[in-house]
């Protein structure tokens, strides 16, 4: 599979989504990439790979990420949602909805499981970390 993901990344960007910090249930805060300037489709295409991502690497244990790159994926979603002017319900029935279904698909964990580490790899170029910040 192509970088997707990448492409998306380094698509011009104008949605201002720049400088964020984000919080794990209060566990960690790290930052979050700059993806100003993001094209609403292009916005969209990620948020449901991350949502997609986060479902599988949540639930497969083979796929298993650090409560910092937990934060980084639900975070920047969540701030793509509200570039998108997204409401909470929409978002999780837009995005997460779709993504809790493919668990009935007992391929999807090794199917989504392995763009995990790219997409997080993809943030942390774009300015995001897995690192938690002091507060």
């Amino acid at each position: 599979m192509t970088r997707i993901i990448a492409a998306i990344l380094a698509a011009v960007l104008h949605l201002p989504l720049t400088g964020a910090i984000a919080a794990a249930d209060g566990k960690v805060m790290v930052p979050l990439p700059n993806l100003q300037g993001i094209s609403e489709q292009d916005a969209e295409k990620l948020i449901a790979a991350l949502a997609q991502v986060n479902v599988i690497a949540s639930n497969c244990p083979e796929y298993h990420i650090t409560d910092g790159e937990w934060t980084l994926l639900v975070g920047t979603g969540d701030m793509l949602a509200k570039g998108l002017g997204m409401d909470p319900d929409t978002y999780d029935e837009t995005y997460y909805g779709p993504a809790f279904r493919m668990l009935d698909d007992p391929g999807a964990c090794d199917r989504i499981g392995p763009r995990a580490r790219p997409i997080i790899d993809d943030l942390i170029k774009m300015g995001g970390g897995t690192e938690p910040i002091p507060e």
